[in-house]
C-alpha cells in the first residue's frame, strides 16, 4: 500500500470517527443547529437500519455483511494492478466508509449520522462522513468502469 493510500485510508476514517465524536458532543439526540437556512442542518440521529433506516435493528446482519464486504474489498484491493489508482482508490473510499459505520454497529449497536440536507423541497436522510466515503467510492467505480470500457 502506497503512503497516499494509506494516508487516504487513516485520514478518512479519523475524519468520520472524530465528526461522529464531536457532534454527540455538542448535540443530545434529535437536537438541531441550522447551518445555512433552508439548506443544511447538522442534526444528531441514531441509525439501526441502513439507507432509509431500511432494514432497522438488523445489527448482526449488518455486521456480518459490513465485513464480508471488507474482506473483499480488501482482498480485490490487493489483487488489483498498482497503476490502476481510480479502482485502488475506489476500493479504499468504500472500505474505509463500511468501516467507519461497522465500527459504530460493532461498539454502540447504532450509526451516527449528523448532516442534513433540504436539496429542492426534499430532505435527504441524514448522513455521515462514511456515508460520503462510500458514495465517492461507488463513484469512482462508475468512473473505472467508463474508462475501461472507454480503453
Amino acid at each position: 500500500m502506497k503512503k497516499r493510500e494509506l494516508f487516504v485510508l487513516v485520514g478518512v476514517l479519523a475524519l468520520d470517527l472524530l465528526s461522529k465524536y464531536w457532534i454527540e458532543s455538542i448535540l443530545d439526540l434529535y437536537d438541531s443547529i441550522t447551518v445555512i437556512p433552508g439548506f443544511f442542518w447538522l442534526t444528531y440521529l441514531r441509525n439501526t437500519g441502513a439507507a432509509w433506516s431500511i432494514f432497522e435493528g438488523q445489527r448482526w446482519f449488518f455486521l456480518v455483511l459490513a465485513a464480508a464486504a471488507m474482506v473483499g474489498m480488501a482482498y480485490f484491493f490487493f489483487k488489483t494492478d498498482k497503476k490502476n489508482q481510480v479502482l485502488r482508490f475506489a476500493l479504499i473510499f468504500m472500505f474505509v466508509g463500511t468501516m467507519g459505520n461497522f465500527i459504530d454497529r460493532l461498539l454502540l449497536t447504532y450509526v451516527r449520522d449528523f448532516l442534513s440536507f433540504n436539496t429542492f423541497g426534499y430532505m435527504f436522510p441524514v448522513f455521515n462522513v462514511a456515508d460520503i466515503s462510500l458514495n465517492v467510492g461507488a463513484g469512482l467505480l462508475i468512473l473505472d468502469a467508463w474508462l475501461e470500457r472507454k480503453n
